[in-house]
């Protein structure tokens, strides 16, 4: 069911990630991404596989719950894993037919590919929307991003955008899988058929669902006015940010990380050769 997806959603905590500053979060997701796409060698894959366990752990958040985050890009990392198989070309083939030829650098690829994709959804979601509420997400990149203000960007309409739309997203899978439920007691069948035939069947629940999300935009939109919001300018804060220690503390060590995987696929091969002789 839809509204069991938990992409999107915040988790209340009182872990070392929830009283985390945002802005830190922020940095530490970019630098843990990129640490993620810098990953090569089999070791790195290890140091980035250990990491998000450690991220899961620290965070408090239920196994559960980042297994339902994955759910629904599940077919983009098995559509993706597929592709990486069949395009990857290497020396001996494992198996052929017709013009379907598998290596086996094409299975490490593909094993690859969907680790770094895992790794990549569990820990952007560990770090910024379980535990960060969409306020503080608000603040965050609207700080981070405030030097673009010199340069009349609006930075804070830009803040407030982004995290709109992330706390819409369970609004409107809940509100999605309403409306199929309401087509389903209609008699309509989302199941049965082939792929096309599934796709066609989707269309009378797009056109409700389009019909919701713009009346709650506009509903937002009144209440925002109602409220006397005017944006960024001369607006004034509960709550201050401030770094704390262990802020400064989660940026040395995922500097250390990203230090560690540049190091381990440089002397993947030196490692190698060290664990051969201890052997």
């Amino acid at each position: 069911m839809m509204k069991d997806i938990a992409l999107g959603q915040y988790y209340p905590g009182n872990s070392v990630l929830h009283k985390a500053d945002p802005r830190a979060k922020l940095i530490v997701a970019i630098l843990y991404i990129t640490a993620i796409f810098l990953a090569k060698s089999i070791f790195s894959y290890g140091a980035i596989v250990l990491s998000a366990i450690i991220l899961v752990a620290v965070s408090g958040v239920s196994v559960s719950v980042v297994l339902k985050g994955i759910k629904p890009l599940i077919y983009i990392i098995i559509i993706t894993g597929i592709m990486n198989i069949l395009l990857t070309s290497g020396e001996t083939p494992l198996f052929e037919w017709w013009i379907i030829k598998i290596y086996p650098e094409g299975l490490r690829a593909a094993g690859l590919m969907v680790i770094r994709i895992i790794i990549l959804i569990m820990g952007s979601s560990l770090l910024l929307t379980y535990t960060t509420t969409p306020i503080e997400l608000t603040d965050g990149i609207e700080q981070l991003l405030a030097p673009l203000k010199k340069i009349k960007l609006p930075v804070h309409d830009f803040a407030m955008m982004m995290t709109i739309a992330l706390r819409f997203i369970p609004t409107l899978l809940e509100e999605t899988d309403k409306i199929m439920n309401a087509q389903k007691a209609r008699g309509s069948d989302f199941s049965s058929g082939n792929l096309i035939d599934r796709a066609k069947a989707l269309v009378p629940v797009l056109v409700p669902l389009f019909v919701s999300a713009f009346r709650r935009a506009d509903e937002l939109a009144v209440a925002m006015e109602c409220r006397c919001y005017r944006g960024g300018d001369g607006r004034t804060r509960m709550t201050r940010l401030r770094f704390a220690p262990r802020d400064y503390i989660l940026l040395i060590l995922i500097l250390l990380f990203c230090a560690g995987i540049v190091m381990m696929n440089i002397y993947s091969d030196s490692i190698f050769a060290l664990i051969g002789r201890i052997l």
